[in-house]
Parts: C-alpha cells; sequence; structure tokens
C-alpha cells in the first residue's frame, strides 16, 4: 500500500490510480442491458420496418448487431454511461479511473455485441459471450467482466 491508502496489487485490470465509485454488480448491470436491449430492439424493429427486411433474419440480425455495437460505443465514449445504465445510477469508467472510455476501448468491451452477424451461429456465440462476461463479473472482487479485462481495465461504477 501507499500512501493515500492506494494498494497497487488490489486495483482492477490495467489500472493506474484509485478506482472512482463503488462497482456496479451483474443484477443492475443486467436490468441497465436490458433497458438499452429494449431501446435498440424498437430502433431496430423501426429500421427493419421501414426497409421491408423484417422477414429476412441475416438482415435483422446484422442490423441489430451493428445497432447494438454502436448504440453503446457511442453513448460510452460520449457520455460515459448509456441510457439504461444513467437510470440505474451506473457509468462506464476507463482504465485507472478515467471518466470514459475512449473509442478503441469501448469498442473492444462491445465487440461481443456483433457476433449476432454471423449467420446461422451468432446468436449461439453471443449467448456464450454473455455467460463467460456473467461468470468472469461474479467471481471478480471489482465487478469486472472479461471483456473489462480485454479492453484494458474498464469499469462499470455506481455513481
Amino acid at each position: 500500500m501507499t500512501a493515500g491508502g492506494y494498494d497497487p496489487y488490489s486495483a482492477p485490470y490495467g489500472a493506474s490510480g484509485p478506482s472512482h465509485g463503488e462497482p456496479g454488480g451483474l443484477l443492475v448491470r443486467f436490468v441497465a442491458r436490458l433497458i438499452d436491449g429494449i431501446i435498440v430492439g424498437i430502433v431496430g424493429l423501426l429500421i427493419a420496418f421501414a426497409t421491408d427486411t423484417l422477414s429476412n433474419i441475416l438482415v435483422t440480425g446484422l442490423f441489430t448487431g451493428v445497432l447494438t455495437f454502436g448504440y453503446f460505443v457511442l453513448f460510452e465514449v460520449t457520455q460515459g454511461w448509456t441510457p439504461g445504465k444513467k437510470v440505474l445510477g451506473l457509468s462506464v469508467h476507463g482504465p485507472g479511473g478515467q471518466p470514459k472510455p475512449d473509442a478503441k476501448q469501448s469498442a473492444i468491451r462491445n465487440a461481443f455485441t456483433l457476433l449476432s452477424i454471423v449467420p446461422f451461429v451468432g446468436g449461439l456465440l453471443g449467448v456464450i459471450a454473455i455467460i463467460v462476461i456473467a461468470v468472469t463479473i461474479s467471481g471478480s472482487p471489482t465487478k469486472q467482466g472479461k471483456h473489462d479485462e480485454l479492453a484494458g481495465g474498464t469499469q462499470v461504477v455506481k455513481g
């Protein structure tokens, strides 16, 4: 432990300073994703309806994957939260407690949302990724998932 109470050995993945806020737990993060998923789903449905591609599962998978990825990256990079996270008092910090992730970090932490683009098996791959993320969040004292680790130590925090 150094002066000021910061212990570099118990810091989040890739962190270079103390975390700002209490880590967001699995349940509240799940509910935030659910809220965001509803928003993305409505927008995706409107786009698919407007482009008359509602019955083409390959096209709707593409819309959903790209739209979800863009939604999360755009909000995390510009705001540090998504609407679902904001409603529940959560925000996404970059490594080392930075106020927001940069575009590369957000793209890496949300890359799993693009799995739905893969024809036929994308849904299954997405479910596997979600399970891995949930298990790693639950097992982490800092509540960081594998996607946070891969992104250099991003972290979802309360407040």
